[in-house]
């Protein structure tokens, strides 16, 4: 408990401010890096939080999430197919052939 009270004071006093050997910008430097430090094992605990076990509320949201993508596929690959079938389907085998004799009348 005393490491989280000196762990939370060093973002609000600078340790090193009226040091004898230091000067005013290298105490400010050294507060910062302290500040710095004290940031990255915070982030280290976390990632090793985060990685020991899974955040069920994560999973729970990613799950819905996957869901809803699937859906939106779907709806995609439909409208899709519904352009395609929407296209006026040119008859292959009348592009190529002879016409000049032909007096069908075509619609």
């Amino acid at each position: 408990m005393s490491t989280a009270l000196a762990n939370s004071s060093i973002f609000e006093t600078n340790p090193y401010e009226g040091h004898p050997n230091l000067s005013e910008l290298e105490a400010e430097v050294l507060w910062q890096y302290a500040k710095l430090s004290q940031n990255i094992k915070e982030l280290i605990a976390e990632t090793r939080r985060v990685s020991e076990a899974p955040d069920e509320k994560l999973l729970k949201q990613l799950r819905a999430l996957e869901v809803k993508m699937g859906l939106v596929l779907t709806l995609f690959k439909a409208s899709v197919w519904a352009v395609i079938n929407e296209q006026p389907m040119a008859d292959a085998s009348s592009a190529y052939a002879d016409t000049t004799a032909d007096d069908t009348i075509r619609h």
